[in-house]
């Protein structure tokens, strides 16, 4: 008797600092197949996102990251995008197909998690993370098969829920 297959790929998505990353790593490692992370890759590919923005600007950012999760969701693996990867029609339109888990965290929650000198969206700080946050709290809801919040659970524990969760939907 073969074991059903696992939902794959099954995407993180959610805002900058809710842990898709971290999460993500440790659901892979739970279920015993690849992670990937598209910001990773694009980095790998191309530089440092900062100076991608810095550049070439969001916009080019933007196709490099569409490039990179379309590869990624050709994958039977974990995959984590980064936050305003939702944002384009294209990729909207490819998760309608796949298993997405919306990772969600409170503003409090992320101000101790994230260095806005890293993340070229937020050089005002934390308010510019709520703002763009509730921007696209309407695309990641409307994408997500179901959500977790990441503001107080540990994340090995969140992750634990994840990987049984898929291991439920297999």
């Amino acid at each position: 008797m073969s074991t059903p297959a696992l939902p794959l790929p099954l995407v993180l998505i959610g805002p900058m600092g809710a842990g898709k990353t971290k999460i993500g790593r440790r659901v892979a490692r739970a279920l015993e197949v690849p992670f990937i992370d598209t910001d990773k890759r694009i980095v790998a590919d191309h530089g440092a996102i900062t100076e991608i923005f810095a550049e070439r600007g969001e916009p080019a950012f933007r196709e490099l990251e569409r490039d990179a999760v379309a590869a990624a969701l050709a994958e039977p693996a974990v995959v984590s995008l980064g936050g305003g990867a939702v944002l384009h029609p294209d990729t909207q339109r490819d998760l309608a197909g796949c298993t997405v888990v919306l990772l969600t965290v409170t503003g409090e929650a992320v101000a101790a998690r994230i260095r806005t000198d890293k993340r070229p969206l937020l050089k005002n700080g934390t308010g510019d993370w709520q703002r763009i946050y509730d921007e696209r709290r309407p695309i990641y809801d409307r994408l997500a098969t179901f959500s977790f919040d990441t503001s107080s659970e540990p994340i090995e524990r969140i992750a634990e829920r994840i990987a049984d969760w898929a291991r439920g939907h297999a």
